[in-house]
């Protein structure tokens, strides 16, 4: 493979790739060469991202015979495009191949896969992702040194194991995404390897890393899961609500070809097809910098960069400015004497039009609120324009709108109000207990991983000027994450009616939920309330998994009890290996102290 440096490169697999479709226009032609040659030099990064994705068991070995298989299909069809398997779609290429490899699909059962085609083999590839990834080994950590001279014997091998073990573990991270983790990890190692404090290098510059790629992670799910669980008509909503933050200034004839680029890049994305994804998020940042005087004052500079840098600009660039005349358009969707004339004209287009004024209009309501006061607006038409007087009746809309935004408040005030009072560690004991008892056949990883993300969007946003959206949005991510992604994951009735029935109002749904009465909870044993020395050699983040992991299973145990009593086990147990991990006898403490919690 051309040794392809990906931090020169990152941004441009993401915003340029090859056109499934043959372009006409001159710039789209050159676009079109200049990304079929770095698709050709750099299959290797694309293939080990997709097969790692889809066969997450797979071993590095599996992926390196792959990899010589694709790099032998290329080098066919640059020698003779004509082939006739030169003219296949390249995802359809890569599960042909996977599908071949010599009992791969039944060592990890995915041979029924195998026996489909097209589009609905793409899917069956997706559905046997797996997101909770428990049954992977942890991920493999080296010793700084040992990583510092793997990175210097072979840069190449070390980023492509890397991507390996990034890409098996988050299976439905946008490629671009993961290729920009490596690339910023490329630099962390490149940084670290010169430093004589390695381990405090690599644990200091790698955490931004780790959190880029779980804020993209967790937005990108959240996304897919809205278009599979409840179509495009959902997804276009959430991108025309952020799009006209950003671009205030965007007319809505605009908005609305763009909303078609930006929200047709989605099918690939989410099939996890890596490149046609990469295809259309390269047409829709072309589309934005071809149009950038009627979008955006904000992104000139931007669009003046090389390709490389180009893309990244544009996602970080402020918020436009907003035209001054905005109420004034707002207003003719509950001033209007015709607005059920108007509605009934074209409804999904008139919908859009004022989910779009208003989301300019209110640059300080979150992308969730934004939905639910485009579906009560929906609703009251719905039950205005059956009256007699619908003038009369929708123009009341906006306390609708009011109250819909004031009880969303409510939530996030409440929130933050228990993040300032009972602080990050009280927060997660109360998530972790609320999430188990609405959710509790969920993995005890998996509920952990829940609550800690709910205190970190607290954390993050609870002393901020824009509280309510930063709140929301982030907690609405979360939540995102617990319904999943795949439309057929079940949980419990009560979590998959809020999951399923409302994408905008889930967040009020799940306020209201209580602990599955449906839930049986395991015999009790002894085992839980066990303890020996061991607790006592565990370093403090080691000790605090243990602690929180305890928890977690005590309610799936106890789910009957009362926060306040399960507390007040909890207390008992963090009591108890304080007290005996400074006895001079730990084991005979805990023998003594451990039955006490669970009687």
């Amino acid at each position: 493979m051309k040794q392809l440096k990906l931090t020169d490169f990152v941004f441009f697999l993401f915003f340029f790739t090859e056109s499934l479709t043959l372009p006409t226009k001159p710039q789209d032609v050159d676009d079109f060469r200049i990304t079929q040659k770095f698709v050709e030099e750099n299959i290797e990064y694309i293939t080990i991202i997709a097969f790692a994705q889809y066969v997450q068991e797979a071993t590095f070995e599996d992926v390196e015979i792959l990899l010589k298989d694709m790099i032998e299909y290329k080098d066919r069809c640059m020698a003779n495009k004509t082939l006739p398997e030169c003219f296949k779609l390249p995802n359809n290429v890569l599960q042909e191949k996977i599908c071949a490899m010599e009992g791969l699909p039944q060592k990890h059962n995915f041979s029924h896969c195998c026996s489909k085609v097209d589009f609905e083999r793409r899917s069956c590839f997706f559905f046997n992702k797996k997101a909770d990834v428990g049954f992977l080994p942890p991920f493999p950590t080296l010793d700084p040194e040992e990583k510092c001279q793997a990175f210097k014997n072979s840069r190449e091998s070390f980023l492509n194991q890397y991507i390996y073990e990034v890409a098996r573990r988050n299976p439905f991270v946008f490629a671009p995404t993961l290729l920009s983790v490596a690339a910023r990890f490329e630099e962390v190692a490149k940084t670290c390897c010169e430093e004589q404090q390695k381990v405090s290098c690599f644990q200091t510059r790698a955490a931004p890393v780790i959190h880029y790629l779980k804020a993209f992670s967790s937005y990108q799910k959240n996304v897919c899961g809205a278009l599979l669980k409840f179509g495009p008509k959902v997804l276009n909503f959430i991108n025309i609500a952020v799009l006209s933050q950003k671009f205030p200034r965007i007319e809505f004839k605009e908005l609305t070809s763009l909303i078609e680029d930006v929200s047709s890049k989605y099918d690939g994305c989410c099939e996890g097809d890596v490149v046609q994804c990469i295809h259309d998020t390269s047409k829709v940042m072309n589309h934005i910098c071809s149009k950038q005087e009627s979008i955006s004052s904000k992104i000139k500079e931007c669009c003046e960069k090389k390709i490389p840098e180009r893309g990244e600009c544009i996602i970080n660039s402020n918020k436009d400015d907003r035209p001054k005349d905005l109420s004034l358009r707002e207003a003719k969707f509950t001033d209007s004497e015709n607005i059920c004339q108007e509605r009934d004209i074209d409804p999904d287009n008139f919908f859009a039009e004022f989910t779009y004024e208003y989301s300019r209009n209110h640059p300080d309501l979150s992308t969730p609120e934004l939905l639910r006061i485009a579906n009560v607006y929906e609703d009251l038409l719905s039950n205005c324009c059956n009256t007699e007087n619908p003038p009369g009746c929708y123009r009341h809309a906006k306390d609708k709108f009011n109250e819909t935004t004031e009880k969303s408040h409510k939530i996030v005030q409440q929130e933050c109000e228990h993040f300032q009072n009972w602080g990050k560690n009280g927060l997660k004991y109360h998530y972790f207990i609320r999430l188990t008892k609405i959710a509790p056949h969920l993995s005890t990883e998996e509920l952990i991983s829940l609550g800690e993300k709910m205190v970190m969007a607290l954390n993050t946003c609870c002393t901020l000027s824009e509280e309510f959206a930063c709140v929301d949005n982030l907690v609405d991510l979360v939540l995102g994450e617990l319904c999943g992604i795949n439309e057929n994951r079940t949980i419990n009735p009560a979590v998959d009616h809020c999951c399923k029935t409302n994408f905008a109002f889930r967040r009020h749904c799940f306020e209201g939920l209580k602990a599955d009465k449906t839930y049986v909870p395991p015999p009790t044993t002894k085992d839980l309330f066990t303890f020996h020395a061991d607790l006592c050699q565990a370093q403090n983040e080691e000790l605090q998994r243990k602690k929180d992991r305890f928890l977690v299973n005590l309610v799936k145990l106890k789910c009957e009890l009362t926060d306040e009593e399960l507390q007040s086990l909890f207390t008992s147990f963090t009591n108890a290996v304080d007290k005996c991990c400074k006895a001079e006898g730990p084991e005979a403490c805990f023998n003594e102290e451990g039955p006490k919690i669970g009687s």
